[in-house]
């Protein structure tokens, strides 16, 4: 990273832990004046409290906030009444999880959809780069038999007894043997449902959710999950760092010109599977902020859309950016050398000039998306904000202080409360 660059960013971290700091620290004494006024009422209107533990004891239960309860609404469940934060609560994807942690509820989470290893060894790939931050996965329960297809076992829901499903109950109605009854059943027997999965590619949900599903961006439904655990003063203390994360990127970007053509892909069986950046959802919300030109912007892109070497060959875009890179699901240093050994592959512009990047996970939460946006600006824009470090698996790699886009501290002692 040049000098000029370093002194920019510098000062704007300044600013940021000034402004996140007490961002921070004004709403919990904002929230903490608010309850007193709220002790001060049933205080008055409660003519028995009339020894100091009895009004100790009224103070301590408005503040929780548990007496009256609280309301959070989101597409598709609509309004969801708690009596208390919840506890034990079902995750199927790695969003979640992550917003879980991310609000120091990550104990409360007692599944995943898939592998917990697997995912869960994402989440530690980044976590390992914030101090205090971490996830025990040791003893999560897995949602999908793995067999196969996609699908969660009705009798394992109710095993769980869960606060909180903190799943699309549209996506739960789109599996074999569930249908709208059984997900109201669930809600009705055991707990709410809580979740949006079709936001991540604006596809269209089952009937008869798909008339009045709503779609919304990472940071929205982030919002909504913080306000599910009463966090909503960490949650505006991560926003100001993923805006000023944002700023900080998108003030250093280079004409349009001078921008690449950027490929997001999957590549197996010497096949590619791409993705297109621009298209609407929070699965590239890691790569979109960048400003690129998305290779595959011209094509009729699906999910079962793929393309062999010589289609590859012929859009050939700049740079290669390979999805669940960072320690998941695909050794992207071992694709990088495969493709570099094929006799098509190795004439790539992005193989040739050794710009094939392992990226984020579109099923990304708040944490993984400030570290995604940062290693995207870092393999996109080397003389703009540094380059990227050799990658071979693991957890995310070291970057020098006066190289790093958002201030690693600062979010740790958000997530841990310090």
């Amino acid at each position: 990273m040049g000098e000029d660059l370093i002194d920019r960013v510098t000062p704007t971290r300044r600013a940021y832990l000034k402004r996140g700091g007490a961002l921070f620290a004004g709403g919990l004494l904002a929230g903490c004046a608010g309850r007193s006024d709220a002790d001060s009422s049933t205080e008055a209107a409660d003519a028995t409290a009339t020894t100091t533990t009895e009004a100790a004891s009224d103070a301590e239960t408005a503040a929780d906030g548990d007496a009256a309860g609280y309301t959070v609404s989101m597409s598709p469940a609509g309004d969801v009444a708690f009596e208390s934060v919840p506890e034990d609560v079902m995750v199927y994807n790695l969003v979640y999880a992550d917003a879980a942690v991310a609000f120091g509820h990550g104990d409360a989470v007692n599944s995943l959809g898939f592998d917990s290893d697997a995912g869960g060894r994402t989440l530690d790939a980044y976590y390992e780069r914030l101090d205090g931050v971490s996830f025990d996965r040791s003893d999560l329960a897995q949602l999908n038999s793995g067999s196969g297809s996609v699908n969660i076992d009705k009798e394992l829901v109710y095993e769980l007894d869960s606060d909180l499903h903190l799943v699309d109950p549209a996506l739960v109605a789109s599996f074999d043997g569930w249908d709208q009854s059984d997900v109201e059943e669930i809600r009705e027997q055991v707990g709410p449902w809580f979740g949006n999965a079709y936001s991540r590619t604006h596809a269209r949900p089952p009937e008869p959710y798909a008339d009045d599903y709503e779609y919304y961006t990472l940071w929205e439904i982030v919002e909504n999950v913080g306000q599910v655990f009463r966090e909503e003063d960490r949650f505006a203390a991560l926003e100001a760092v993923h805006a000023d994360l944002l700023s900080i990127v998108q003030a250093e970007l280079p004409p349009e010109p001078e921008r690449p053509t950027v490929g997001a892909v999957v590549y197996m069986d010497e096949t590619f599977y791409p993705t297109k950046i621009d298209a609407p959802g929070f699965a590239t919300s890691h790569i979109r902020p960048l400003g690129v030109t998305d290779a595959f912007a011209a094509g009729d892109v699906t999910f079962e859309t793929s393309y062999d070497f010589e289609t590859m060959l012929e859009i050939d875009p700049d740079v290669l950016l390979h999805s669940y890179g960072i320690d998941s699901y695909y050794d992207v240093a071992s694709i990088r050398q495969r493709l570099e050994d094929h006799p098509v592959g190795s004439e790539l512009s992005a193989v040739r000039n050794d710009r094939v990047y392992p990226s984020g996970t579109p099923v990304q939460g708040p944490i993984m998306n400030l570290f995604q946006l940062e290693m995207t600006a870092k393999q996109l824009y080397p003389d703009r904000f540094g380059a990227w470090p050799a990658y071979t698996g693991g957890a995310y790699p070291e970057i020098p202080e006066d190289e790093q886009l958002f201030d690693r501290d600062r979010v740790a002692d958000i997530v841990t409360g310090d």
